[in-house]
């Protein structure tokens, strides 16, 4: 979108909630499950006792904090940023403060830079409460805002017997990485979802290497540092700064990544731990890139079929031929919006699958298609903002994405993949394809190697994975948990990005998991 070159901002993705909450568990892939509702099959919550359980099974006890942070009350500010979307009757109370933390700690002559800390719960709770630490998706909100947000949702039993502590990921918050060109930005966005020949994917890589020289020129070495290892190393010293022997941690998306590459690197710092939503830890592109396309068109589906069971729905019967249509037009005539920003159909697919990350603003979004077929294009240019407006993820979410890859592809080999993939995957498929080129002029750094196994001695992990998931692919979320060996997996049949609190099952999973230290038995599924 041409008119994004006025923006500052970063990639885009942003995070969204399936409608509906989910009734009953049942545990997979037997021939008859058995049946939880709303969790009350789940393991009864162990005997507290004075020493460690013997039980390999049993999640750790909880500890009291003493955090050596200086938080400052940002309270009024949090809760205006929510809005009304704080439950009934909560009072919260939030407090803003800095973690200082090595550049990158494979440099060590780059120095310190800090990240933002955000502590939220309930008003007039001791300091002291065990910390539940969030840790969101560099794509969507920044880990601070997601744990307000999860503060105004979560289930009574975890707000009162946690602080949220969100950690915010390298930049993004204070740590904001603002380098790449605004025209280069634009060219990224607004590129052809379609488009599959060389001559336009090497404009793309073009653009794509101006960010890389532009972002090199005013960090240099220090660019290699936002990547998921970084973050995983901030969640070690987050845990010494709060003063605990073992960490409570809940991870969402690639946030989820970072958690399992600390738990794998510090299995005796682990505490009770969720990861809502991992792409497969083991997989490198171009193999994510495809599921990602997979499941977005899953996540497209889930969005039409609740548009089309919904009366009125402002998309028609065929919500996928209106967008078609729509990306059809937008190709050869973007849309003018009043203040001159343009709407192409490369930022519509973008606005598009943001939007698939939030179920409970679907209607909206398919409200924003409509009228952008009508003419209008304000109600998708918006839905970008949080990407490539001011304090936009563009820029660091780009960074994360490239320094966490290992393979770099070349015009040709995404132009076969683009042709491979819109056949497969007619909405996503082209523009996944394309996104790898972003990547071509990244500087090679140090292969990512994926987590470990956990020791046998370590506390298990639950896992999360949802059917519809825009962002990473249900059995990538299972190949994960097999991966750490100590994982207990739980799919939900919903969609969205992060499972946690969609729904009574999932809320009543996680909430056993976190307040009781119990743990479903691994294959639980939780229906739509």
């Amino acid at each position: 979108m041409s008119s994004v070159r006025r923006r500052a901002g970063r990639v885009l993705v942003t995070a969204f909630l399936l409608v509906g909450t989910m009734a009953a568990c049942t545990v997979g892939p037997s021939e008859r499950p058995p049946v939880a509702v709303r969790g009350t099959d789940l393991p009864v919550a162990p005997t507290t006792t004075t020493t460690p359980p013997p039980d390999p099974d049993v999640l750790p006890e909880l500890e009291e904090q003493h955090t050596r942070i200086d938080y400052s009350d940002c309270t009024a500010d949090i809760l205006e940023r929510l809005g009304g979307t704080v439950a009934a009757g909560r009072s919260l109370a939030a407090g803003c403060g800095l973690l200082q933390v090595p550049v990158d700690r494979d440099q060590p002559g780059l120095g310190d830079t800090r990240v933002g800390v955000l502590r939220i719960g309930s008003a007039g709770a001791p300091d002291t409460r065990p910390p539940l630490v969030v840790v969101g998706d560099s794509a969507t909100d920044a880990s601070d805002r997601h744990a307000a947000s999860l503060a105004a949702q979560v289930p009574d039993d975890v707000l009162a017997t946690f602080q949220l502590v969100g950690l915010d990921r390298r930049g993004s918050g204070n740590d904001l990485l603002d380098c790449a060109p605004a025209d280069a930005r634009a060219a990224i966005i607004d590129a052809n979802p379609s488009a599959s020949d060389e001559t336009r994917l090497s404009g793309l890589l073009e653009q794509s290497r101006a960010v890389v020289q532009d972002c090199y020129l005013l960090l240099s070495g220090a660019l290699s540092s936002y990547r998921t290892a970084a973050t995983a190393g901030d969640l070690e010293q987050l845990r010494t700064a709060l003063g605990v022997s073992r960490l409570n941690v809940l991870g969402v998306g690639d946030g989820a990544a970072a958690v399992a590459s600390w738990a794998s690197a510090h299995p005796g710092s682990v505490g009770r731990v969720v990861l809502d939503g991992p792409a497969d830890l083991a997989a490198d592109e171009p193999d994510l890139a495809k599921s990602r396309a997979a499941s977005a068109e899953a996540a497209f589906d889930a969005f039409a079929a609740s548009c089309t069971t919904q009366p009125g729905c402002p998309l028609g019967a065929d919500p996928r031929g209106a967008v078609s249509a729509l990306l059809t037009r937008l190709t050869t005539q973007p849309l003018a919006a009043a203040d001159g920003d343009r709407l192409t159909a490369g930022a519509a697919l973008s606005a598009i699958r943001a939007g698939l990350s939030e179920p409970s603003t679907w209607p909206a979004l398919a409200q924003a298609i409509a009228t952008a077929g009508n003419g209008d294009p304000t109600g998708l240019l918006v839905r970008l903002a949080p990407a490539l407006g001011p304090q936009g993820s563009f820029d660091g979410a780009l960074a994360t994405t490239c320094n966490d890859t290992a393979r770099r592809l070349t015009p040709p080999e995404v132009s076969r993949l683009a042709q491979d993939w819109r056949a497969e995957y007619p909405l996503f498929g082209a523009s996944a394809a394309q996104q790898l080129l972003t990547c071509g002029p990244w500087p090679s750094v140090s292969t990512p190697t994926p987590p470990a196994a956990l020791p046998p001695d370590a506390p298990p992990v639950l896992v999360l994975g949802t059917a519809a998931d825009p962002r990473a692919s249900q059995e990538g979320a299972r190949r994960t948990a097999q991966l750490l060996a100590r994982g207990r997996f739980v799919g939900w049949q919903g969609a969205g990005t992060g499972a946690y609190p969609r729904s009574a099952c999932i809320a009543s999973v996680v909430t056993a998991a976190l307040v009781n230290g119990t743990l479903p038995r691994d294959g639980t599924v939780c229906p739509a």
